[in-house]
């Protein structure tokens, strides 16, 4: 009899620990290949989100959540745990060497839980846009790779001592983290990555190698070289080919009743500037593609003409009613948005600094022309910022862009240090 279905890919991190356990214990899981984020309306009744794994068992039982699903046993462990729902079906069991203790159980729990949130979506965030499967933003990825090195380093500690992450023997919690680190080995963790973290490493092989993971994981492949960015390349546009000439007009005679013609279009004001001899576009790219501290803003500062560009402090007005910080980093987006006609003229970036409902925004911009009125009045809501402008031959303020464009160092708004939390660019 069929235990059920496994909505998922083959190559999902988050379901290699549930097609182990299910194939160690003899079930017959159906494997449904899908893409993540779905809108069939068929899966969106399993899951509404859209999102792998989900699990539907033969009796139509629906679980979501893949620590959920790997954790899924049989009904008198259900009913001896006090869930609210205890399946119908006596199943074999989906939780292999489980340690009979609360604490062990916990811990199994504890560091699922980890991997599932801490591990798996900063790994992504470092790994898809290097492989193509999201857009590529250079301070995006390298702030999700600080985020997931941090992480790995929790388990690095840990495994100094430990052979598993729970007991002395292979539990779920080694089968389910193994598998979120799958895309880290597969495009990331090279040779200089695996001496950096040996005992991250050596556990890994140790848990790909027992036959409950190989049987679904294969043999692990390492890599020499992490993967590394490569723009696409622009294909020439084809040229248009030339227009026939319009036939004149016939002459007529002006007799006070022709139509007026259409103003032209308002040019932005900053087009009347002279051509600058810094192309804001190289700038912009060399920030893309390059490390910020150690080779971008080096190239920035030897190349800055202050005679063209101008530099600005931009702070929001109104820190305290800031609440959530992906809603303060959504209203730095909505004007970024609102900035659009000054995309030529404007590069810089924006920050939230500090935790919930005790956050600021901060942010520092590089502007064609001394006057930053002209690139921000574009945007409806530019009172709501303060603009000051910087002298870049003093240290502070040099020292103020830096930091504002390499995110890695804390804000100090009147005497208190913010945290840096989110940020976007405008390029």
């Amino acid at each position: 009899m069929s235990f059920g279905k496994l909505y998922t890919r083959l190559d999902n991190p988050r379901s290699t620990a549930i097609r182990a356990v299910a194939k160690e214990n003899k079930l017959d899981l159906e494997i449904v290949e899908i893409a993540p984020n779905t809108t069939s309306r068929e899966y969106l009744e399993i899951n509404p989100l859209g999102k792998i794994p989900s699990f539907k068992a033969s009796d139509g039982y629906i679980l979501t959540e893949c620590i959920a699903i790997a954790i899924y046993k049989r009904k008198d462990y259900l009913a001896w745990k006090n869930q609210t729902r205890v399946h119908s079906t006596t199943l074999p069991s989906m939780l292999p060497h489980l340690l009979t203790s609360n604490s062990s159980y916990a811990s199994i729990l504890k560091w699922m839980s980890f991997s599932n949130h801490e591990v798996v979506p900063q790994l992504g965030g470092w790994t898809r846009p290097l492989i193509g499967l999201e857009p590529y933003n250079k301070k995006s990825v390298e702030t999700h790779q600080q985020a997931a090195l941090k992480a790995i380093g929790v388990l690095e500690k840990h495994l100094l001592s430990y052979t598993f992450l729970v007991g002395e023997r292979i539990t779920l919690a080694d089968i389910f983290s193994a598998g979120t680190l799958y895309r880290g080995f597969q495009n990331v963790f090279d040779k200089e990555w695996r001496k950096a973290y040996p005992n991250v490493t050596r556990w890994y092989e140790t848990v790909h190698n027992q036959p409950i993971y190989a049987a679904v994981a294969g043999t692990p492949k390492y890599i020499d070289e992490a993967v590394k960015y490569t723009p696409p390349k622009k294909e020439p546009a084809p040229k248009a080919p030339k227009a026939a000439p319009k036939p004149k007009a016939k002459e007529t005679e002006d007799d006070g009743d022709e139509e007026d013609k259409p103003a032209p279009k308002p040019k932005h004001p900053l087009e009347a500037l002279p051509k600058a001899t810094l192309v804001l576009d190289d700038w912009k790219r060399k920030y893309s593609n390059e490390e910020t501290r150690t080779v971008a803003l080096p190239w920035f500062w030897e190349n800055y003409k202050p005679e063209e560009y101008s530099l600005w402090r931009v702070d929001y007005k109104y820190n305290d009613e800031l609440t959530q910080i992906f809603m303060t980093s959504n209203l730095i987006g909505g004007f970024f948005a609102r900035l659009e006609a000054s995309r030529k003229y404007i590069f810089g970036a924006a920050s939230v600094y500090g935790q919930a409902n005790d956050s600021v925004v901060v942010g520092a911009f590089l502007i064609r022309g001394q006057d930053a009125l002209p690139a921000f009045d574009v945007a409806p809501d530019y009172e709501s910022y303060e603009f000051t402008k910087l002298d870049p031959t003093k240290k502070e303020n040099k020292e103020f862009v830096d930091d504002q464009w390499s995110w890695d160092k804390p804000m100090v708004v009147k005497g208190k240090a913010y945290p840096w939390a989110d940020g976007k660019v405008f390029k």
